[in-house]
């Protein structure tokens, strides 16, 4: 896709109604030839509106109006570049945890969770968190957590009456983040979009969580390190592995890969990704989704729709 589209696209399609200034900002990007043809230098998966606008916000492109940003992204352009191709949208959202707490609770404890796609590993606390399921609360056992997630619920979602026992937190990634890393939290930050002030607030108070108590997460791909992550979890916990919009990266025939060794591995499997991404869900969800949501599922049986950053939970599987 050639990168006028890429931005009209994401203007369109994932900045609208989330956040006015990238909205607008990657419309004025997808018809200056100039700014573009700087963008089509780089490798197609560097072309990504989100990388560019979060790389620019790290290199000091923030200008409001246009004109001035245009300048400034032109004059830094070789650390924006730099910054594109050394980094990742690893945009590490614990809002998702909110969606899967109702899955995780339901498992026979204690828990040892491996993340995949991990990033910064923030989603591997979710015993750390505060809940807000409309009217019903649900903290740790000391008390309200300095993280709080509020999700809307509909349908007969089995909320638990208490956070589960995480004995054991690790991961995988390409590029894994340190959350107690200034570098690491700066690029965290810069890819929450503008306006969005309670997930950047969030943002950081996951980051403190994880900082003090630091997962293990290990450097490769995760078809490779899926197996040993599972095996050197504490044989008296059940292990699961979960992921949350990452299988998008992979080649469908990555994905079948994956599905293929996770279901033969000694663990629970909870995904969370965009309709279609898991051929083996395509055509399983009672009803059609209109709009940007993810898949919940449990071993291959899908449960609910849940919002992106973890906002919302419409659940249709049994109670």
């Amino acid at each position: 896709m050639e990168p006028a589209q890429r931005f009209r696209d994401f203007a369109l399609l994932e900045a609208r109604g989330n956040s006015p200034l990238y909205h607008r900002r990657a419309l004025d990007i997808s018809v200056d030839a100039e700014v573009l043809a700087l963008i089509a230098r780089l490798p197609a998966d560097k072309q990504q509106p989100n990388l560019i606008l979060a790389a620019a916000r790290v290199n000091g492109a923030t200008a409001v109006p246009y004109s001035e940003f245009r300048d400034q992204l032109r004059e830094n352009w070789p650390a924006i570049s730099a910054t594109a191709l050394s980094r990742r949208t690893q945009t590490n959202e614990a809002g998702r945890s909110a969606t899967l707490l109702p899955v995780l609770a339901r498992l026979p404890g204690p828990l040892s969770l491996i993340e995949v796609g991990a990033s910064a590993g923030l989603c591997l606390y979710p015993d750390r968190f505060s809940y807000r399921y409309d009217a019903t609360a649900l903290d740790p056992d000391d008390g309200p957590a300095p993280v709080v997630l509020t999700c809307r619920t509909s349908g007969a979602v089995p909320i638990p009456d208490r956070l589960p026992r995480v004995v054991h937190r690790a991961g995988v990634d390409l590029n894994p983040l340190d959350a107690g890393d200034s570098e690491d939290r700066q690029w965290l930050s810069a890819l929450v979009w503008p306006g969005q002030d309670d997930r950047l607030s969030r943002l950081r108070a996951a980051c403190e969580i994880a900082a003090a108590d630091p997962p293990t997460i290990v450097t490769g791909d995760l078809n490779e390190r899926v197996s040993e992550l599972v095996h050197a979890a504490p044989r008296e916990s059940t292990v699961v592995v979960f992921h949350s919009a990452v299988l998008s990266y992979l080649s469908p025939q990555a994905r079948a890969d994956f599905r293929a060794t996770v279901r033969n591995l000694p663990c629970h499997w909870v995904s969370q990704e965009g309709t279609g991404i898991l051929s083996s869900l395509a055509d399983r969800p009672p009803r059609e989704s209109t709009a940007a949501r993810l898949v919940l599922a449990l071993d291959d049986e899908p449960l609910a729709f849940a919002g992106p950053h973890g906002q919302s939970l419409d659940w249709f599987g049994p109670a």
